[in-house]
C-alpha cells in the first residue's frame, strides 16, 4: 500500500504499468488492423478508445497518485491514447480509400456510351412524410407552426425548464454559435423551442404541429446524424388530460402504421413534461424479429413551462409529444441504415416513388 507522500513505483498500479500501456496500444493496433471495413472498425473502436478502455481507466487512476508522479504517468497515458488514436485514424482513412476505390469499380459508368432520355426523381421519402403528418393534423384541427434552426439558448433550453448545467446544452451534445457566452445562439436541438415561441405569442386554446430539422453532435452512423427531422406537437387548453394525448398519439401511430397498430406507454423523465412517458409501437415483422420499438417522448406539460411563457397553468393545462421523421421512415419502410437517407443517392428515393 503506498502513501501521498511515499516513493512511487508505477507498477504498484496495474493500469499505469508501463508494460500495461505498451500491451493495450499493441492490442488496439492489431484490432483495427483486424477491422475490414469502415463498420468493423467504428465497432471496435469503444473497446480501445470508449470509457472503458484500458487507457480511459488509466487515466482515472491518475487522481489517486503522489503529486510527484501524477505528471509522469500522465505523460504516459497521453502518449498511449495518442499511439492508439493515431492508428484508429490511419486505419480509418485506409478503409474509407478501399471503401470508396470498390464503389467506383462497382458503379463505373461508362460515359461513352448512347444515352437518350433524362431520368426523373423523386421527391424524398422525408418530405413525403413530414407533408403527410402536416395534412393528418390539419385534418385534427391543428395549425402547422415554424421557427428558426440558430435558436436562442434561453427558447432552446431555459423556456423548457432545461437547466444552465444540464449535460444537454454541452459542448458533447449541442452545436453553438461561437462564441457561445456572447451569441447565446445554438442550431436548435429539438423542435421544442417553436412550442415555446408559440406559446410565447398567441392566446389558448392552442393547437399546432412543428415538423423540422434539427440538429445534435452526433457522428453520422446507421441509427444517428448529425441533422435529422422530428415532428413535435402542442396542445393547451382547459381540462386537458393525459388521456387526450393517449387518444392522439393512438390515432397517429394507426394512421402510420395502420389500423393494427399497438401501442404503450413507459414512465419517464423531460424537463419540459410532467408527467412524461415515452412512447412505444409493437412491430410484429421487424428485422430483428417481433418488438416494441421506443418511438418518441411525451408529456403533460410542465407548470414550469406555462409559467415562462405567460400561460396560468391553474387555468390552461396541455400536452407536448415529439419523435423523429427520419425514424418513422426507417419503421414504415425497413430502411436498416440512416446513412441511405442523407447521401442523395437517387436510386434510394427513386425506390419510393413519389409517395412514402
Amino acid at each position: 500500500m503506498t502513501y501521498r507522500n511515499d516513493p512511487y513505483d508505477p507498477k504498484q498500479v496495474a493500469l499505469l504499468d508501463p508494460a500495461a500501456l505498451a500491451d493495450a496500444v499493441t492490442e488496439a493496433e492489431k484490432a483495427f488492423a483486424a477491422a475490414g471495413d469502415p463498420d468493423a472498425l467504428a465497432a471496435v473502436r469503444p473497446a480501445h478508445l470508449g470509457d472503458r478502455a484500458p487507457v480511459s481507466l488509466a487515466r482515472r487512476e491518475i487522481g489517486a497518485l503522489p503529486p510527484a508522479a501524477k505528471a509522469d504517468a500522465g505523460k504516459r497515458v497521453n502518449e498511449a491514447r495518442r499511439s492508439i488514436e493515431q492508428a484508429h485514424a490511419a486505419r480509418a482513412e485506409v478503409l474509407d480509400r478501399e471503401q470508396a476505390q470498390r464503389v467506383l469499380v462497382a458503379e463505373r459508368v461508362d460515359v461513352t456510351l448512347p444515352y437518350d432520355r433524362r431520368p426523373r426523381g423523386s421527391r424524398h421519402p422525408i418530405t413525403v412524410l413530414m407533408e403527410q403528418i402536416s395534412d393528418l393534423f390539419i385534418g385534427m384541427g391543428y395549425e402547422v407552426a415554424e421557427g428558426p434552426e440558430v435558436e436562442l439558448e434561453w427558447t432552446n433550453f431555459d423556456a423548457l425548464n432545461i437547466p444552465a448545467d444540464h449535460p444537454a446544452r454541452g459542448l458533447m451534445d449541442t452545436f453553438h454559435i461561437a462564441p457561445a457566452e456572447e451569441s447565446g445562439l445554438v442550431l436548435r436541438t429539438h423542435t421544442s423551442p417553436v412550442q415555446a415561441r408559440t406559446m410565447l405569442t398567441r392566446k389558448p386554446p392552442i393547437y399546432v404541429v412543428v415538423p423540422g430539422r434539427v440538429y445534435r453532435t452526433d457522428e453520422l452512423d446507421a441509427t444517428h446524424s448529425p441533422v435529422f427531422y422530428q415532428v413535435e406537437g402542442l396542445v393547451v387548453d382547459k381540462g386537458i388530460t393525459m388521456a387526450h394525448l393517449r387518444g392522439t398519439l393512438d390515432h397517429f401511430a394507426r394512421a402510420m402504421f395502420g389500423e393494427g397498430a399497438k401501442t404503450r406507454f413507459r414512465p419517464h423523465y423531460f424537463p419540459f413534461t410532467e408527467p412524461s412517458a415515452e412512447f412505444d409501437v409493437w412491430f410484429p415483422e421487424h428485422r430483428k424479429g417481433p418488438q416494441w420499438v421506443e418511438w418518441g417522448g411525451c408529456g403533460m406539460v410542465n407548470p414550469r413551462v406555462l409559467r415562462a411563457c405567460g400561460i396560468d397553468p391553474e387555468v390552461y393545462s396541455g400536452f407536448a409529444f415529439g419523435m423523429g421523421i427520419d425514424r418513422t421512415v426507417m419503421f414504415r419502410h425497413g430502411v436498416g441504415d440512416m446513412r441511405d437517407m442523407v447521401e442523395g443517392d437517387v436510386r434510394f428515393t427513386r425506390a419510393f416513388g413519389n409517395g412514402a
